[in-house]
């Protein structure tokens, strides 16, 4: 633990934020000037890998300090359960706890904020008893039937399909502010205190406020542009160059807006004499594609516009400068841990998984990633070699790949089964490598240091760099239960919805999901 350390903990996630549209990465549109003030006090992580490539399992890493495959959150499981969380970890040393959010994953409904003593989920089109109520503990009782399982997917996904039908330029944005205004307000009556939220102006679809709008997008109209990734994932839509343009402009803007409510909560806590005694973590949980690898959206893959996210920390025990050694999402968990002086590892429940404070885990310890003098016993699966690696787990996305197979099927299209859409994928990575194993095509491997763009795969090849990240990530496939060698089924329909009560089918048929 270090001598001097804060007693609050500010931790903001940027939802579906890319590091190279944020000016302390050197974007050349000034996106966020509030975010380059931050950086000149903060240490700026030029090489952060998040655990997978969207929201559900990487936030129940942020949570658990788990990889997602033993804290088994994902849209085929979509809950966490049987893990102690963080926050109830810190409620029980006595912080105060908070998550405000308006991402549809991070719910009660989905368990991820249990132990928060306050949370707030500002939604609009989804009524908190909905989320929290009979139907969220039926929910559970689908997900403990197999036959069922398809619809808890659906279940689940309902805040955010809703967010991308219904969400205009005013309602998609109201979110933010009033999220900020709600930490400002936790934060003034609390004590001790950890503050998590998450915002979500960056994720599909981009309607940014009209003063961002006209600066980053100027005469475009957000309704005309494309919003739906599966439409052009699936091949039923495409984009041009021009349009692509315009999408950019308006992530840019929805960035801008962002960074703009960031300021103004940076700010308050200034003026309230509660910077210098607060951590502040920035972070984004995944990225997004904008057609490369003729891809949209953060689904079916694991490139690094993904998965290498941005991530600032203001501690007293960091520099103010930047840093090129890797690190991991996962490692914050511990980070947070140690900062607040909380060893954590007590169930808070009988018969749940609780991780302890590790602080070769710890960004703010001296023996940060020396894995080197651990005992096997005492190593996560990740913690391989000389601490240079980081891991990611993608499972099949099951909502999203309903949604991909109906636009394919509404222009005519048969999507391949044995393609990246229907894959489980695993990569091991470093700085200047990467290994990723799929299992229904090839695998992929890049040397990052002279392919950044990974464009061209040298899967195969007898190169020494990739071949070591092969090896480690076999190390943690084992280390985890083996590889993903037996491909899943190819049915994602939901034929079990007809097994539903009327209750259920009309709250679906309400958000428009059942005629």
């Amino acid at each position: 633990m270090i001598t001097e350390s804060p007693e609050n903990v500010l931790f903001v996630v940027m939802d579906t934020v890319r590091k190279d549209r944020l000016t302390p990465y050197g974007y050349d549109r000034p996106t966020t000037p509030n975010l380059s003030a931050f950086a000149e006090e903060a240490t700026v992580f030029e090489q952060a890998v998040a655990p997978a490539p969207w929201t559900l399992p990487v936030h129940a890493s942020l949570f658990t300090g788990m990889y997602p495959s033993r804290h088994g959150a994902d849209q085929e499981n979509p809950y966490l359960e049987g893990a102690t969380t963080l926050a109830e970890t810190l409620s029980t040393a006595g912080y105060d706890t908070a998550c405000y959010s308006s991402n549809a994953w991070i719910t009660p409904y989905t368990h991820l904020t249990d132990g928060f003593d306050d949370q707030d989920n500002f939604f609009e089109v989804m009524p908190g008893e909905f989320l929290s109520g009979p139907l969220a503990r039926a929910w559970k009782t689908m997900n403990d039937n197999e036959a069922l399982r398809t619809v808890a997917d659906k279940l689940v996904s309902l805040g955010n399909t809703a967010h991308e039908y219904f969400a205009g330029g005013g309602s998609a944005d109201s979110k933010t502010p009033a999220v900020i205004d709600r930490t400002k307000s936790f934060i003034r009556d609390a004590d001790r205190s950890f503050a998590f939220i998450n915002l979500m102006d960056a994720h599909l679809p981009y309607h940014p406020p009209e003063e961002f709008a006209e600066e980053f997008a100027p005469g475009v109209d957000s309704t005309e542009v494309c919003q739906n990734s599966k439409e052009y994932n699936s091949g039923a839509r495409d984009i041009d160059d021009d349009e692509w343009e315009d999408i950019r402009g308006l992530y840019d803007a929805e960035i801008a807006h962002i960074d703009d409510q960031l300021g103004r909560l940076f700010d308050w806590l200034k003026a309230e004499g509660r910077w210098d005694d607060t951590m502040v973590v920035v972070c984004a949980d995944h990225g997004e594609l904008h057609g490369e690898h003729d891809l949209y959206g953060h689904e079916f893959c694991l490139y690094d516009p993904l998965v290498n996210v941005p991530l600032m920390v203001k501690h007293p025990a960091l520099d103010a400068d930047r840093r090129t050694d890797q690190v991991e999402l996962l490692d914050l968990y511990h980070t947070v841990l140690d900062t607040l002086d909380v060893e954590g590892g007590t169930p808070a429940s009988p018969g749940e998984d609780a991780v302890g404070l590790d602080r070769t885990r710890s960004l703010v310890s001296d023996s940060y990633r020396a894995f080197d003098g651990l005992a096997d016993a005492e190593r996560d699966p990740g913690q391989r070699g000389d601490g240079e690696y980081a891991f990611v787990e993608y499972s099949r996305p099951v909502v999203e790949l309903n949604q991909l197979e109906e636009k394919a099927a509404d222009a005519g299209i048969t999507l391949p089964n044995d393609s990246r859409f229907y894959s489980r994928m695993r990569a091991a990575r470093r700085t200047d490598a990467k290994y990723v194993r799929i299992d229904r095509i090839d695998d992929e491997a890049y040397r990052l240091d002279e392919d950044a763009g990974e464009t061209e795969n040298v899967a195969g090849g007898d190169d020494p760099l990739i071949e070591s990240t092969d090896r480690m990530l076999s190390e943690f496939e084992s280390a985890v239960g083996g590889a993903w060698t037996d491909a899943l089924d190819d049915d994602v329909s939901d034929d079990a919805v007809d097994e539903m009560d009327d209750d259920a089918q009309e709250r679906l048929r309400d958000l428009g999901y059942l005629e």
